[in-house]
């Protein structure tokens, strides 16, 4: 299993970016996929994830309304769609793969991890 994301950089307030998670080596609409992230001094959080089946998502209250996910399953691309960015939302993000079908919040459910891509907001 492989997951590397890319779309990170800087982006001013109230900007937006799009991070990808391009995926390898499992079926990838078998499984629900997440985003969490990560800020310096503080522990990982979770951001968004999407079920197998795509139907469902579920966001961090921090996050709702602003960004979104969507997929494509051809690619095996997961994406982040992120609007109206906050000095906040500043953090490193890490696409993951779920062991089960839902769109768990709990990292305990997730079993592979990219590297991460950076993702800093600031004027």
């Amino acid at each position: 299993v492989q997951l590397v994301e890319s779309g990170g950089g800087l982006a001013q307030p109230g900007g937006s970016l799009r991070l990808s998670c391009a995926a390898s080596g499992f079926t990838f609409a078998g499984y629900a996929m997440g985003w969490f992230r990560q800020a310096p001094g503080l522990e990982r959080e979770f951001v968004a994830a999407i079920s197998a089946a795509g139907h469902i998502e579920n966001y961090a209250d921090s996050v709702k309304g602003r960004f979104t996910l969507s997929r494509e399953i051809a690619k095996n691309t997961l994406y982040l769609h992120m609007n109206n960015l906050k000095p906040d939302d500043t953090a490193l993000y890490y696409c993951a793969k779920s062991k089960v079908l839902s769109a768990t919040e709990s990292a305990n459910y997730y079993d592979y991890w990219g590297q991460g891509t950076q993702v800093t907001v600031s004027s």
